[in-house]
Parts: C-alpha cells; structure tokens; sequence
C-alpha cells in the first residue's frame, strides 16, 4: 500500500463539563493544536489544501454538561492521521470549561486493517515522545525565553511575574506563555490561571489588590473565560483589557500590549456587555423571540408554591412535583446539595447570579422567580416569570 493510499475517519468522544456550542468546540480543535505538530500538521492549511474535511460535531447537553461525537475525515497517510487524532486528546478545555477528549478508532474506509493501522500509530506515537523531538519548538522562542525564565516565579502552582505579590495591582492572563510575553516587556506583576477553572490561591490573592486586570485573547474563549473569572473574582475584579481581535496575548508586540492596557475598561461594564452579547448570540442561534417566552408544560403548577413565601425565600420542586418548605437565603444552598430530585425551583425574588449559580450546581434547569430582569438563561438553567407560566 502506498503512503497517501485509503482514506481514514477519525471518530472521538467529547466530555465537557459547562455549556459549549459546537463552534467552541471546532474553535478549540484548530486553535489548540495550531503549532503543536508542525507546519506540515496545520489543520487550517490541510483543510484548504483538501487533506482533511470538515470537523463533525455532534452534542448533547443535560444539567450543566455536554457529551457528543467528533468525526474527521481525512486523505492523509496512516501514520499522520494517527499522529492528528492523538492530537486531539490533548485538547482539556473548550473556553473556560474541562473537557476531555478520547479517539475511538480510526476507521479506514477502503481496507479492514484499521486494528493494524492504530498499533502502528501508537509504536509510532511512543517513539515521537521517547525521541524527545519536537518540531513546533521555534528556535527564535527558545533563545528569547533565556531573558524571561529567570524572572518568573511559581506561585500556588501559577507561573507569574516577580512583582506580582508586592505589587498593588496584578494582571491576570490565561497561560505561562502570556506571562512570559509580558515579561519579554518589563510587566513584571502578570499571573497566569494555569488551565480551566479559578484557582481559589488566585481569588485569595485578588482579593488583597486595589487594581485587578484581566487581560484576555480577543476571540470568543477570552470571553468565556472573562465570565469564568467575574464570576469567582466577583467585586475584586476591576478592569478588563482584551487583546485585537483574532488576536492572542502571548504573541502580542510590545506597543500593542501597552495600548490594549491603556484602553482597558471597568470589569463590570465589559461583563455587562459581554453576557447581553453571549445571550443575543444564543437566542439567534436557537431561534428564540424575547416577546414570546413560554415556560415548559412541567412548570404549570409550580406558580402555587411561590404564594405565600417571603421575600427571598425559595422551594426546591422535587420529581413527584412537590415543594420543600420554605427555605432562607441562606440555606438554600446547602439544603440544595443535601436534597435528592431536585428538578425544579421557585424563588420569591428578583433572579440573580447567585440564584444561576445555584441551580446549575444542582442539575436544576428551570427556574420560576418573582422577575426576571435582564438575563433570562445563563450556562443550562432558564428562568421564567408567572406571567411565563
């Protein structure tokens, strides 16, 4: 068989923990594995070039997760296509949220030799690591990082500037590489998040700092990760600069990065802006008309459990349809992670992000407030009014 003979489908599963949509997903697979095989293994190039199709996505989303198929066809040889797929599964976050990516098989279309073909790419694959080689390392990078690897400091596990602790105001990046960036340009008080998720060592040390800044990619996974961190950093979030768009923080020029900071804007005026603008996005996308909102045919009866609460007060809808007695805002998270059949809940006040949070950490999609006021679904939990019901 000759090297470019057959044709190969790559199949995966995905698991995401959080809401995504498939073009994160897409996004996620291009933009994470751009560099990392070099340049002959440029999805973006062999895509235009024909040398592999159109990435498949197919998901399900239910209570806060997501779970779903990749497929992707390729003309590449055995030995590349194995070498993409294997790609992929180093993939762990789509935007702010953990994921995890697993190929299946590789399904050869013309032949039946698709057991022979992933036995050689894994002999193959080991060797690559045990070589030690690495062919998207560029050498201009590798000889700059010697005026930044002896500045940067670890920090609770987070790869950081050496003024970041002393410093009355930090600048909070995505990755190491950002960090670096900054260094390469005297901002000694970056600090990277180091993968999905706020670390609380993070949040503890915001939460000592007159200016906190986050400084994200200008694309749509910056703007995830800016509602990730609003909403661990709350109130000790200050600024938020992004950079062009398209455009990534790690590889910005110097002029650039001063200009980006001395733009930014106040955290909560670009949060409010950012979630109307993820919340239009997914109304055009699922075909949804603000004017015409209905709540599910499960919630009809649950207006008659919220007669009667108090200000504030909520009832956790179990699956036989009945109502918990009345609990207190404090409470209410913690009766929330002790209850079991939580499907629903009804709350006697005005929805709010705590209130989001709380029935997405429940598995709860549906929510009957007292009113809504500007967002009516955040992640997978939407929220009605009576007059919805």
């Amino acid at each position: 068989m000759s090297k470019n003979e057959g044709k190969y489908i790559i199949h995966a599963t995905i698991r995401i923990d959080g809401t995504v949509q498939r073009k994160d997903v897409v996004g996620a697979i291009f933009g994470q594995t751009e560099g990392l095989l070099g340049e002959d293994l440029q999805l973006r190039d062999l895509q235009r070039n024909g040398r592999i199709g159109h990435v498949d996505v197919s998901l399900n989303q239910r209570k806060g997760s997501v779970n779903g198929e990749i497929s992707l066809t390729t003309s590449m040889d055995q030995v590349s296509t194995s070498v993409i797929g294997a790609s992929l599964e180093t993939i762990d976050r789509i935007g702010p949220c953990k994921a995890s990516i697993r190929v299946q098989k590789i399904e050869n279309v013309v032949s039946a030799k698709r057991d022979v073909v992933i036995d050689r790419a894994k002999r193959l694959l080991m060797d690559l690591i045990g070589s030690g080689a690495d062919e998207s390392k560029n050498i201009l990078d590798e000889v700059r990082s010697v005026l930044t690897v002896d500045t940067e400091v670890n920090l609770s596990g987070m790869t950081a500037g050496p003024n970041v602790k002393k410093s009355d105001g930090i600048i909070i990046v995505e990755g190491r590489n950002d960090v670096r960036n900054l260094l390469k340009y005297g901002i000694k008080n970056g600090i990277a998040m180091m993968g999905s998720g706020v670390p609380d060592e993070l949040v503890e040390l915001a939460s000592t700092k007159k200016n906190v800044t986050a400084f994200l990619d200008g694309d749509r996974g910056g703007s995830l990760l800016l509602m990730e961190l609003a909403g661990s950093l709350e109130k000790s979030l200050t600024h938020v600069a992004f950079a062009p768009k398209s455009l990534e923080v790690e590889h910005l020029e110097g002029k650039t990065i001063t200009k980006c900071l001395n733009q930014k804007e106040s955290a909560t005026k670009v949060v409010q802006r950012i979630r109307k603008q993820m919340e239009d996005d997914d109304n055009a996308i699922l075909g949804h008309e603000k004017t015409d909102v209905q709540a599910p045919e499960v919630m009809s009866d649950w207006g008659q459990h919220l007669d009667g609460l108090k200000r504030n007060q909520a009832v956790i809808i179990l699956e036989d349809g009945s109502g918990t007695d009345p609990l207190g805002a404090a409470a209410l998270g913690k009766a929330l992670e002790d209850v079991e059949g939580a499907v629903g809940l009804v709350f006697a006040g005005k929805m709010s992000d705590r209130i989001f949070d709380l029935a997405n950490k429940a598995g709860i999609d549906n929510v009957l407030a007292s009113s809504i006021g500007g967002t009516a679904r955040k992640g997978s939990v939407s929220a009605y009014a009576p007059s919805d019901l």
